[in-house]
């Protein structure tokens, strides 16, 4: 059995969007915290933080201990361990993250790492067999309303992995750092909870080619269309693998792809909490195509499409919609009707063309 104990320090690495909120809100609490984050993000924060919700909750942190990438890895400056390492980067930076946050670990730390996919965690636990490392599952959207400003535009608790070793410390983390700005959970089940994720990402990318904010995007049937389509796909393999998934949304996993279908009328009435989202949120898989920079797919799409393969089940529209998006972060050469903003209708006739 693990002892936890919440007042002791919190280190938040690869702190972007969601990791400046986190850090913030963990901070808010009066909990030790320092975020470790790029030399870009770092001059934002020279004033502090302020943190906001789309219920119109709001702290502002006049001052939270920051450093930079160069300063974890300078050898004048003595560098904390963390009791609590907060993985944020993507899943596409787990790789270098495991070799940088070697500093920050000892044999007490417990990582916790909280990424979108599956299977990002397995590269940490290799490389710390020896520490406790736990799933995280982030629910919500995070804007930078302006510099040092985070804004969490839609619902959900962020959940941490429960096991046998963690319950009773899992539970007194919780109660410490439950907040409104940071409503947290935790679940014995983060495999299933982690799929259910999953199925809520594959908007993800179609967002990347509808160049539009979220919102706007569920607002347009066509692109609700494909997202059906990339959905059914996965609750197809989850069926097959027998992974029953959670409800993490106002509607069941098996009928959001139905609701998505529906007519905008009909749909604007029965999913409004799908819609109660901030008008200006978009996926963090569109900033990366649209800064030219690698993205997860291969963890969220191609994710499904590796399980597929191995119950010989097949998911064209996600093969579709994951080759685009590979293509993209790639350069490759594409034509006009491929390269985002991608009309809705458009997007739909390629993807459903047999």
């Amino acid at each position: 059995m693990t002892d936890f104990f919440p007042w002791e320090q919190h280190t938040v690495f690869g702190a972007g969007l969601i990791g400046c909120y986190l850090g913030g809100a963990i901070s808010v609490q009066g909990f030790q915290t320092t975020l470790i984050c790029r030399e870009t993000t770092k001059s934002k924060l020279t004033s502090g933080i302020k943190l906001t919700d789309y219920q119109s909750h709001e702290a502002i942190l006049p001052h939270i201990e920051v450093l930079d990438d160069k300063q974890l890895s300078a050898t004048n400056i003595t560098v904390k361990k963390a009791r609590f390492l907060w993985l944020t980067v993507k899943c596409t930076g787990i790789k270098q993250a495991v070799l940088d946050i070697a500093p920050l670990v000892d044999n007490n730390t417990i990582i916790l790492c909280c990424q979108n996919g599956l299977g990002s965690d397995a590269a940490v636990k290799q490389a710390y067999p020896d520490n406790m490392v736990l799933r995280v599952m982030v629910p919500f959207n995070v804007v930078e309303l302006s510099p040092g400003h985070y804004h969490r535009g839609s619902e959900g608790k962020l959940t941490i992995e429960q096991t046998p070793q963690s319950q009773i410390g899992i539970n007194t983390l919780v109660m410490a750092l439950q907040s409104d700005l940071l409503p947290i959970t935790t679940t014995a089940d983060m495999d299933a909870l982690l799929w259910a994720k999953l199925q809520l990402n594959l908007g993800n990318s179609v967002n990347a080619l509808a160049d539009i904010p979220v919102k706007a995007m569920l607002e347009q049937r066509p692109y609700r269309k494909v997202i059906a389509l990339l959905m059914s796909e996965l609750l197809k393999v989850a069926d097959a693998h027998g992974i029953k998934l959670p409800k993490v949304t106002a509607i069941s996993a098996h009928k959001i792809p139905i609701v998505l279908r529906l007519p905008n009328f009909i749909f604007s009435r029965v999913a409004n909490k799908m819609l109660e989202i901030d008008p200006k949120v978009r996926s963090s898989m569109w900033w990366d195509v649209s800064q030219g920079k690698p993205t997860e797919i291969v963890h969220i799409n191609g994710a499904i499409l590796k399980h597929a393969k191995t119950l010989n089940i097949a998911c064209p529209a996600n093969e579709k919609i994951s080759s685009l998006i590979s293509q993209l972060s790639g350069n490759a050469s594409l034509t006009d009707e491929q390269k985002p903003p991608i009309a809705a209708e458009t997007l739909l006739a390629w993807v459903s063309a047999k």
